[in-house]
């Protein structure tokens, strides 16, 4: 099983060593399954588990000063299922795999897709603060109050942040790709971003598989992650794949994102125009 996960595209990370660790484990975890959408799973599921990343526990917090997850998973033929805002649910990739096994559906939200995981089996009512969090939460000089149109200036200059955790696997027949975030500090309660968004923040096809990480708001809006598969339907390989995908979003928006791809010969490649992207591959 060959394997690449990524640990969010964004500034230098404060503790690269052990969140390097962490990717090499999640990539290992990967590439120990049996199935690629069993990959995805165990190597997203580590990261999320990982404070250091904003995924899982330690996810950031919305305006309302609560975390919510979201996560993606899709397989070469296309078979889908996400979830999005999601109190306390650490595990947002699982939830998400269950929506694609389980249900006629490709999405679930909020409250519903929280009693939804509860169903099948995924642990909810987690702590997901960290001191972290909480210190920068409670460093804040204000806090809103009102309805989200009164405070939405206010949010406006908080509001940031944008790394996401993401892997994609191929066991020489099939890809899957998931991608799972915490969302972006300070957004308005119930934001959705790219994460939970087909070809945006995951996408797979027959030709390879994508997962990507950055400003969700760009990156939905250039479908950033059908953008990179459709470069290896073209004939590109996965690193060209990768560079091009980014180099056009990087144009089109002026904004930073990351992706990581494989293709169907096994390559994997990565690109991004931030300031630090860690990744991991194995198989």
């Amino acid at each position: 099983m060959k394997v690449i996960v990524h640990g969010g595209a964004g500034g230098a990370p404060d503790e690269p060593g052990p969140r390097q660790d962490t990717l090499d484990e999640a990539a290992a975890a990967g590439a120990d399954a049996d199935t690629p959408v069993d990959a995805v799973e165990d190597a997203v599921r580590v990261l999320e588990a990982d404070a250091r990343f904003n995924a899982g526990r330690g996810g950031a917090v919305q305006s309302d000063g609560v975390v919510r997850t979201d996560a993606g998973v899709m397989t070469s033929d296309r078979e889908t299922g996400a979830a999005t805002s999601m109190p306390g649910v650490e595990h947002a990739v699982t939830v998400a795999r269950h929506v694609m096994t389980d249900t006629p559906h490709i999405q679930l939200a909020g409250v519903h897709a929280v009693d939804f995981a509860a169903d099948v089996g995924v642990e909810t009512e987690c702590d997901l603060w960290t001191e972290q969090s909480k210190a920068r939460w409670d460093d804040l000089d204000t806090h809103p109050e009102g309805t989200p149109l009164d405070h939405v200036e206010w949010l406006e200059e908080k509001f940031g942040g944008h790394d996401t955790v993401g892997a994609v696997a191929f066991d020489g027949d099939d890809f899957a790709v998931a991608t799972s975030t915490g969302g972006r500090w300070l957004a308005l309660a119930g934001r959705v971003g790219d994460v939970p968004q087909v070809g945006s923040g995951f996408y797979a096809s027959p030709a390879g598989a994508a997962s990507a990480t950055g400003a969700g708001e760009d990156i939905a809006k250039t479908t950033l992650t059908r953008r990179a598969v459709r470069h290896l339907e073209s004939g590109h390989d996965a690193q060209d794949a990768a560079r091009l995908a980014v180099e056009e979003f990087a144009e089109l928006t002026g904004s930073t994102a990351g992706v990581i791809v494989l293709d169907a010969d096994g390559n994997a490649g990565e690109a991004f125009n931030a300031e630090a992207m860690q990744t991991a591959v194995d198989e």
